[in-house]
């Protein structure tokens, strides 16, 4: 079915309105949330600790990645939802109760900044959602492997993000940005945050996998 035939059924729908309106909300609310997290948790940042891979592993260059791969992620993530909007609701509260589990984490964690680690430039383009001290636990490799959740039955998305998710994990050790429980405690949590949220919004999930428009 065309994007354009989707859109026109889903509108017609006030449910799904609602629901998007909701999501959208949501997001929103978590991201202001994360932002203060963030910032609390790199003023309270304790000392460095000492980690078994990061003590092998050389530090490369590769902020670049860090930063433009995050955008990257975000504009796929955008496109699949485009491709099947029917999952935009239960995605956006999905997504928006990921970021809340974070910064609750962030918040009650203060690890140390990693000192060998290369900081990131000031005017980074994602410096509102990251901040040196946000460290427990990997918000660039637990994201995809959420989406990777989300979309299982669809065995290309699938891969897709998940492969996205391991090279962000290879990144983030490479970089020293993230010490490497961040970034195995990742996949527990998030797929913990992934059955959650078919919990919570119950309604949400039932109606993306449902949907004829699939």
């Amino acid at each position: 079915m065309k994007f354009k035939e989707k859109i026109k059924i889903l509108f017609s729908d006030k449910r799904y309105i609602v629901s998007s309106v909701w999501g959208i909300i949501f997001l929103g609310a978590s991201f202001f949330i994360n932002y203060f997290a963030g910032l609390y948790a790199t003023r309270l940042a304790s000392n460095a600790v000492t980690d078994f891979f990061l003590n092998i592993l050389p530090v490369f260059d590769i902020d670049g990645f860090f930063v433009y791969g995050a955008i990257v992620l975000l504009v796929l993530i955008i496109a699949l939802i485009v491709r099947q909007p029917e999952f935009f609701p239960f995605v956006a509260k999905a997504v928006a109760l990921f970021v809340l589990v974070r910064s609750l984490f962030m918040a009650v964690t203060h690890l140390g900044l990693i000192p060998e680690g290369i900081p990131l430039p000031a005017d980074n383009l994602i410096r509102w959602v990251t901040f040196g001290g946000d460290l427990f636990f990997s918000g660039h490799v637990g994201m995809p492997f959420l989406i990777a959740l989300i979309f299982w039955r669809d065995r290309i998305v699938r891969y897709i993000f998940i492969s996205i998710s391991v090279i962000f994990g290879v990144v983030v050790l490479l970089g020293h940005f993230h010490y490497s429980i961040d970034v195995f405690a990742a996949y527990f949590i998030t797929y913990g945050v992934a059955d959650m949220a078919k919990l919570f919004f119950a309604k949400d999930w039932a109606f993306a996998e449902k949907s004829k428009l699939i």
